[in-house]
């Protein structure tokens, strides 16, 4: 049978794009791909750039204040909202600008429309025009959820808030995920008066538990409202602003309510269903260790898979569809020691295990340590850092690490090369210290705080 491309690809996201550009220039294929939106995703787009931006921004009130504390003369004004999105939204468009180029080097046909799965080798464009293929790869992404209550049309969310006209002077925060928190931080840090719902009993489910409460405690100790065990009832707009009733009785009024309470899989209308996809509860698109859904000629890779919803996992997820299907080396993208970082302030680091699940596992020896790093506590800041290592006490090897300072993200990348590569505690132990910095605590800590 013959087809308009041996790949078609349905999202311009970070994997889609990565596994068009590599099938399209390595393996020689043609390669067809529709975005509906903008070339670059949510990553680019929406989320990890623009908002790590923001976090840049937001740090430079705190970092003003440390200079007077060394001594600098410093003079500052009010945050120009306005003016940093308008240089942001630059800064997108020149990104999405060098994806689009990317693509169409490689030889990829664009399409700037939304597509759908009319059946196994066919996609359907918005114009009706259909394009067949000898492969389909979704790669849609996700999309934030908003649950339905009374009020929640007055919601923004992490996709808005990039574009407000203006910042609010008080904004209700609702959720405990990563995203939450590093909204919360954001906004803090650029004048917001912010308050933080979350239903839960800590903030960061999922990460482990003392880098959680360490958090927790920053985040209250700059400043931030949070208010854990609480969710909305109802909004009501009035002239003041939105009126928010919450289940702990802490009534008031906001200029913005931002919901990030999790995202779901754009699968939504795409006819994945009724080609014969596989889909899992909550929408994603189930698929084996290959990316393969149960129609062999359809692949999907990233958040629409719902794994581990990562920019650079699925840029590794789309590169191993390439090596598995176009270039005949079966090849599983690797979940496993994935390093991670929440853009909070202070920053989180995490690779491995926490401490909690490491337990359920086996005996563990925990190395940990809190303490005020030199330069702020030159300034005069009380913050503290975490530094933690999770140990498998019969084998020695390093299962977690765990960081919670200034550079974390930075920190993390390298502390996951050596745990990835099966270092023991001894291995860090014998690595001679950096001083002075704040990451010789990895190497210097030698009596376990816990075991068990």
């Amino acid at each position: 049978m013959s087809f308009d491309y041996d790949l078609f690809v349905i999202g311009g996201g970070s994997g889609g794009v990565r596994a068009a550009r590599l099938a399209a220039s390595e393996a020689g294929a043609r390669v067809g791909l529709a975005e509906e939106y903008r070339m670059g995703g949510t990553c680019v787009i929406r989320g990890c750039v623009p908002k790590k931006l923001m976090v840049f921004a937001s740090g430079f009130a705190g970092a003003m204040q440390d200079a007077r504390a060394y001594g600098w003369e410093v003079t500052t004004g009010g945050f120009d909202w306005t003016g940093f999105r308008t240089k942001l939204e630059a800064e997108l468009s020149r990104l999405e600008g060098i994806y689009r180029t990317n693509l169409q080097k490689a030889g990829v046909e664009i399409f700037d429309s939304r597509a759908t799965l009319a059946d196994p080798h066919t996609v359907q464009l918005a114009d009706g025009t259909r394009k067949t293929a000898k492969h389909v790869l979704i790669a849609t992404g996700g999309r934030p959820f908003v649950p339905d209550f009374p009020g929640s049309e007055h919601v923004i969310t992490s996709n808005e808030v990039f574009k407000l006209d203006a910042l609010p002077g008080r904004v209700l925060i609702v959720g405990g995920g990563y995203i939450a928190c590093e909204f919360a931080c954001i906004l803090n840090g650029l004048g917001v008066e912010v308050t933080q719902y979350y239903r839960g009993a800590q903030i960061l489910r999922g990460f482990d538990e003392e880098a959680r409460g360490h958090i927790a405690g920053a985040m209250q100790d700059n400043g931030i409202d949070l208010r854990l065990g609480t969710n909305v009832q109802r909004i009501d707009k009035t002239a003041e602003g939105l009126w928010v009733k919450s289940t702990d009785g802490h009534d008031a009024v906001y200029d913005a309510v931002l919901y990030a309470t999790g995202r779901v899989p754009n699968t939504e209308g795409l006819g994945l269903a009724e080609a014969g996809v596989t889909l899992k509860g909550n929408g994603a698109v189930e698929v084996d260790a290959y990316s393969q859904s149960a129609i062999p000629s359809v692949y999907a890779v990233g958040d629409v898979t719902d794994r581990i919803n990562l920019t650079p996992v699925a840029i590794r997820e789309g590169a191993a569809f390439v090596e598995t299907v176009f270039k005949g080396n079966p090849t599983k993208p690797d979940h496993d020691l994935v390093p991670g970082a929440v853009f909070t302030q202070p920053e989180f680091g995490t690779v491995g295990l926490s401490e909690e699940a490491a337990r359920e596992r086996g005996p563990i020896e925990v190395y940990a340590t809190a303490f005020r790093p030199m330069q702020t506590g030159f300034a005069g800041r009380e913050e503290r850092v975490l530094m933690k290592l999770v140990v498998c006490a019969e084998t020695r090897r390093v299962l977690g690490c765990h960081i919670v300072a200034d550079g974390a993200g930075e920190m993390i990348q390298l502390a996951g090369i050596a745990i990835k590569m099966g270092a023991t505690k001894e291995d860090f132990d014998r690595t001679v210290a950096v001083h002075p910095t704040m990451a010789e605590e990895l190497v210097t800590m030698k009596a376990p705080v816990r075991t068990g």
